[in-house]
């Protein structure tokens, strides 16, 4: 790492044009072949994705996504226009949809106003005040073109200004297309609020725009990247916005850990670039570290076997390389470019008032202020006495004197915010639960009040036919089906031109997202469908939105024990290699499950109990998206290691030296508690930002990271974590011996090099500190021993007081 950042600094100019070329090549590839991302939910093998095949084999005609315009009467004054059926309304309508159906883009309509009267009676209402045409397009809403789907739109509202009286409103995925907004407000607002931190924090403006810079460039280059991705995987269309989420509190943080060891350097004399490369050699590895659990975290989603989220997982780790790689490389060259100014200014003004006060000091004579080690022990016992008092210090020893209490306050909290995941109820929202403002979600409640709610998500049922036998019982299938409980309207019974392929569109009394209409696709495929085809090699499978999801949810749910296993294990080998302890390893993974579901508590009240959603323009309840789970075991698994790295680190490296716990804790803790925190508050806005994104999914990731980061960095770590960790004293360490053989050596960060040996004046007291030698690892920590005290410690540690 230190050759790496030797070699930024000496070509930082170099490092900050190939950065930003790459940046400009990417954006100029992504403009020119556009992105190809794809929601689709089919699991192959599942009961929907066979009847969703069997569909496009047998229906090609229908292969396109279907979407509907509704249109509802009464609302004005004018008696003309309060029937759908008045003359009006229907030559009007008839108009519009004819002109739809001319547009580019656009395969079918079907209006209810077609053929001979009471045809399509069924697309109007009882009361006569609503009427609804679906329209096909020629394209799956993964390949439909926005501009398409909005001159549909254009057209149809049109209409509504020539007739009185009428409202016309339009839902389905296509239309929720020309809904997604395109603006960047919620990363602008994420950015400004980490400004304002980065800002009190360091008092520095270069030093402040440095990783926001570095953070921007890499998420940039990441979410292009991303759109060139999805044209050789299957991506999901929220995966930028979830990189640019996760890479913006990241990328921030990243570099916010290796600029405040720089400034640590620039402090205590270090020349610029010196302090630079000791920066990245120790925080910068500890930077890395923390990315490749991060990526591990995310990447163990493949073990679910499912391209959906297969695209996610390595779309999410793309930005997340190029977030640790800009950290290590782009910020070294930067901060060779703002050299002191990485300091403030009354910074600056202070370290040249004690220089010369050390100036005026040595002209009196030789003495210990003259000796090189002498004079870095001073200046850094200074900064030890000035941090001394500060509150994360105090904090720190107040846990220390009550770690049972404060510990049992910290789990407390966390159960009782993980209480709503009892209740989760896994699903995919539909446009019910859109903001009131939205076509789409006055369109859906248009046609639950004219129709039934189970209008807005059909369940479709496709049966192979090989023969007589088999047809007859389809024909008959219908009528059974009308007496199902749960059923509220049944058509169809459609045969293919061939014949060997039937559809039957069964309309549920429930909306898509109640489980009454779940139970009743359960109940269609293991008691009604067997018993209705057992005389018979008739084969229907239950396909359909509710269907889909349903399954999806089903096989992620069976596969989560597996992808949870293997996360926590992968990250409890990596932090047993690093720290050489069997107790951080664990304490590591139970924090992690505790942040999850905590977080995943949070999200189930907000989203699915509806509590303060509706405040947020989030619409109304509904249920949680089955992968969001998964996603956010990934991210916030990898996430939560960065703050244990950061902190247990410093830690163990206290430990290593004076081999006392309850010290090393507060030590830990004291050293490192203000940089988590502030890298928290960045993340929290970050995260929090992407409620205002307007998308459903993306608000969820937003509000789900969001208390978790709170809760991790302000619960756990800098509570939960050391209280643990002062209970269980040198058992924290504890390593059997045998596999403290076999580990390989691995050092996060490394020690800080001794001084290079130097003439000692005349007149030098014996009593000055011998320099810095390197800390030998803790021999007997293996066996749950403490090392013997040394006289001659290599920092300042035995200088600095216990804070």
């Amino acid at each position: 790492m230190t050759a790496l950042a030797r070699w930024c600094l000496r070509r930082r100019l170099a490092v900050i044009v190939l950065w930003f070329a790459v940046l400009l090549g990417v954006g100029t590839s992504a403009l020119a072949t556009g992105s190809a991302f794809s929601n689709q939910y089919d699991v192959p093998g599942t009961e929907s994705g066979r009847a969703t095949t069997l569909m496009s084999q047998g229906f090609p005609d229908r292969k396109g996504d279907s979407d509907t315009i509704v249109w509802h009467t009464g609302k004005g004054t004018d008696a003309s226009t309060d029937d759908v059926r008045d003359a009006q309304v229907e030559k009007t309508m008839g108009r519009t949809l004819k002109d739809v159906a001319k547009l580019p883009g656009v395969a079918s309509v079907q209006s209810p106003y077609g053929g001979e009267r009471g045809e399509h009676e069924d697309r109007v209402s009882r009361d006569g005040r609503t009427a609804y045409a679906t329209v096909t397009f020629d394209q799956s809403v993964e390949k439909l073109d926005k501009k398409d789907v909005q001159r549909v739109v254009d057209t149809a509202q049109r209409a509504g200004e020539k007739v009185p009286g009428v409202d016309i409103e339009l839902g389905g995925p296509g239309i929720a297309l020309t809904e997604k907004q395109e603006g960047h407000l919620s990363e602008a607002v994420g950015v400004a609020v980490a400004a304002v931190v980065l800002l009190i924090a360091f008092g520095s403006l270069a030093a402040m725009v440095l990783p926001l810079v570095t953070a921007v460039v890499s998420v940039g280059t990441a979410t292009l990247g991303i759109g060139l991705l999805s044209h050789v995987m299957t991506v999901a269309d929220f995966a930028p916005m979830l990189g640019t989420l996760i890479g913006l509190g990241v990328g921030i943080d990243y570099a916010l850990f290796i600029v405040t060891r720089h400034r640590r350097g620039l402090k205590e004399g270090l020349p610029v670039d010196v302090a630079a490369e000791r920066a990245v050699a120790s925080a910068g590895r500890a930077v890395v570290f923390a990315g490749v659990t991060v990526c591990i975290a995310l990447l163990g989603m493949l073990v679910l076997r499912l391209s959906f989220l297969n695209g996610v997982a390595v779309a999410a780790s793309l930005t997340v390389v190029l977030a640790v790689l800009s950290s290590v490389t782009l910020v070294p060259a930067l901060l060779g470019v703002i050299g002191k100014r990485a300091l403030s200014r009354r910074e600056r003004r202070r370290m040249l008032a004690e220089a010369d006060a050390d100036a005026e000091g040595s002209t009196d004579g030789p003495g210990v202020a003259d000796a090189p080690h002498a004079s870095a022990g001073v200046s850094t016992a200074k900064s030890a006495r000035r941090a001394g008092g500060c509150a994360i210090a105090r904090w720190s020893s107040f846990v220390s004197r009550h770690p049972r209490l404060l510990g049992g306050i910290a789990a407390a909290v966390m159960v009782v915010l993980a209480v709503p995941v009892t209740g989760l109820q896994l699903g995919t929202s539909d446009q019910g639960s859109n903001p009131r403002t939205t076509t789409t979600r006055q369109a859906y409640d248009r046609l639950a009040d004219g129709f039934g709610p189970g209008t807005n998500g059909p369940l479709t049922l496709v049966g192979e036919i090989d023969d007589a036998a088999a047809k007859l019982d389809f024909e008959k299938l219908p009528d059974k089906l009308r007496d199902v409980d749960g059923v509220a309207h049944v058509s169809g019974g459609e045969l293919n031109g061939s014949g060997g392929t039937g559809v039957i569109t069964v309309v549920p009394d429930s909306a898509p997202q109640d489980k009454r209409t779940s139970q009743l696709v359960e109940d269609l495929r293991e008691d009604v469908l067997p018993e209705a085809t057992s005389s018979s090699s008739l084969d229907v499978r239950v396909g359909g939105v509710t269907a889909a999801h349903d399954d999806f949810a089903s096989v992620i749910l069976g596969k989560l024990p597996l992808f949870v296993g293997v996360v926590v294990s992968l990250g409890c080998v990596l932090l047993l290699v690093a720290f050489r302890s069997i107790g951080i390893p664990l304490k590591a993974a139970l924090m992690n499950v505790m942040a999850v579901a905590a977080a995943c508590g949070v999200v189930v009240a907000v989203f699915q109990w509806g509590w303060g959603s509706g405040l947020l323009g989030l619409g109304g309840p509904g249920p949680i998206e089955p992968f969001l789970p998964v996603i956010m075991v990934s991210v916030l698994f990898g996430l939560s290691m960065d703050y244990q790295v950061f902190l247990v680190s410093r830690m163990y490296e206290e430990w290593r030296l004076t081999g006392d716990n309850c010290r090393s804790v507060r030590v830990g803790l004291a050293e490192t508690g203000r940089v988590i925190n502030s890298a928290a508050v960045i993340m929290i806005a970050v995260f929090g930002a992407f409620v205002l994104s307007g998308d459903r999914i993306i608000a969820m990731f937003g509000i789900g990271l969001a208390a978790a980061v709170a809760l991790d960095a302000f619960v756990l770590r800098t509570l939960l974590v050391p209280a643990l960790m002062h209970m269980l004293g040198s058992a924290n360490w504890w390593l059997p011996k045998w596999m403290d053989r076999w580990l390989p050596r691995v050092s996060i960060e490394p020690e800080t090099p001794a001084p290079e040996p130097e003439s000692v004046p005349e007149g030098l007291p014996e009593s000055v500190p011998e320099p810095r030698a390197e800390p030998a690892p803790v021999a007997a920590a293996g066996a749950g021993a403490l090392p013997a005290p040394r006289d001659a410690l290599s920092s300042d540690s035995q200088n600095r007081p216990l804070r």
